[in-house]
């Protein structure tokens, strides 16, 4: 008694048999112990952080450009920083100090009463501190300040003031991005 050709296999095709199934492996927690942990790449071979120190370098050298392109800080000044590798520090000094005294003097002006001398010499300082990073407009706008200050006249004082703090800030805003993107470099491991 033969098969119709529907049921008929073609030899050509793999041939299923209905064997038992393969036996199921058991082994022990001991027999393969815990995975390492996962190491961080090494910062020293890996391409693709470098790739990335390499982008934020190129952004860095452009953002400084930008600022000694701007008159925000003279170049000669913060580039001898940036060679000894203390541009960060003084930067952050520059940006704590010349709030405090920006707020002394501002504190002062709002006095019935100003205390001129007191003003001026919290701006001979301020002079000093934005000298020490190249802020050349910060400078300038504090002398335009002392020529208020000078007649005591505390309404181009106070007008005078706000360009200081102005453009104090702007210093401040190119700054923090600076050290922001140092900060990222440093964090692609070495050079």
């Amino acid at each position: 008694h033969s098969l119709p050709n529907a049921y008929v296999r073609d030899p050509r095709e793999p041939s299923y048999t209905t064997s038992a199934p393969p036996p199921v492996l058991v082994h022990s927690a001991a027999e393969f112990p815990p995975s390492p942990p996962l190491s961080p790449p090494d910062r020293r071979t890996s391409p693709r952080l470098s790739m990335a120190a390499a982008a934020l370098r190129v952004q860095l050298n452009a953002h400084m450009a930008g600022m000694y392109t701007e008159g925000v800080v003279d170049e000669d000044t913060f580039e001898a920083l940036r060679e000894d590798g203390s541009a960060v520090e003084v930067a952050r000094l520059f940006i704590n100090d010349a709030y405090e005294i920006v707020d002394d003097i501002d504190t002062l002006m709002e006095q019935p009463e100003v205390d001129f001398d007191e003003v001026e010499a919290l701006t001979q300082q301020l002079m000093r501190c934005t000298s020490s990073v190249g802020a050349q407009q910060v400078n300038l706008a504090c002398m335009h300040f002392g020529d208020f200050y000078a007649i005591k006249c505390k309404q181009g004082c106070l007008v005078s003031l706000d360009l200081v703090r102005n453009l104090y800030c702007i210093v401040r805003n190119d700054m923090e991005i600076m050290m922001q993107l140092e900060d990222q470099i440093a964090a692609c491991g070495p050079k």
